[in-house]
Formats: structure tokens, sequence, C-alpha cells
């Protein structure tokens, strides 16, 4: 079993990047990336395209949005485990971090990703604005609007 991201050239499909299920990810890691609307790696960003599959294949078509966009505070969670920063989205300027919440597993995660309002730990509620899967920093990232 593999997840493959292909990027958008013009008018045809390059692969980007596989990983091996279960040698490099698990499925709750594979199904969690899914559920992101970007994804950061090399310092570029990529937006989700078409979620698809083929046979056992796990495909994501992203398309190159260009440099990742930085923000005052970009802590690295590499080797420390499984985190997801809520960050307040603004079109433009800064887009800083509410809160950072550690979780267990992919599968705790998946909890947030797939709500449209979600209750950040002593913030309230907020429209979920997207998500990213961000590699260049090992953190999940849910930028959310509006405070209900």
């Amino acid at each position: 079993m593999e997840l493959t991201y292909y990027i958008e050239k013009q008018e045809s499909y390059e692969p980007f990047l596989t990983y091996k299920i279960p040698e490099n990810m698990h499925n709750d890691e594979k199904y969690a990336r899914q559920l992101c609307e970007f994804f950061v790696s090399g310092q570029r960003e990529y937006e989700l395209q078409s979620n698809e599959m083929k046979g056992s294949e796990e495909i994501l078509i992203v398309k190159e949005v260009g440099p990742v966009r930085s923000f005052a505070e970009e802590p690295s969670y590499k080797g420390r485990g499984i985190f997801l920063e809520f960050r307040k989205y603004n079109e433009t300027g800064d887009m800083p971090i509410l809160h950072v919440q550690a979780l267990n597993s992919h599968w705790d995660v998946m909890r947030y990703l797939l709500k449209d309002v979600v209750d950040i730990p002593g913030k309230g509620q907020y429209l979920r604005d997207s998500a990213e899967i961000d590699e260049d920093r090992a953190v999940y990232v849910m930028y959310v609007g509006e405070k209900i």
C-alpha cells in the first residue's frame, strides 16, 4: 500500500513523493494527511487539488502555491510527538498561534480535521478555515476564522 503525492505540471501529473504503508507511516497518518487542504515540504507550499485512489494506492494531486509563508512564531516539533497548532487565519500578515495541542495519535488529529467548528481549549469555538500538514516543522496546522 502507498500514499503518493503527484504534482500538477501544466496538463500532466508527476509523482512527487511516495510513502510506503506501513513502512513509512501508518493508516491513521495517511488518512489525516488526506484531510489537509495544504501540504508544506522543502519550504514550498502545495494545495490539494484531488484526493484519489487506484487499487491499493492512495493518491493526492497537489498544485504548487509557491514559497511557504513565514510567520512570527514557527516552532519545530520534530521528534516531540504529534502536535496540532491552531492559528488565526488572516489573508495578509501574521497568523498567530492561538493554541498548541499535543495529541496521542493521528486518529485524534482527524477528530479535529473533520470538523467545521472546533473547540480550542481555553479559547472557545471557532469556524475552521483550512488545515495543512507541515513536514518541515512536523506539525498539523488548523487555520480558524471567526469565533462563535
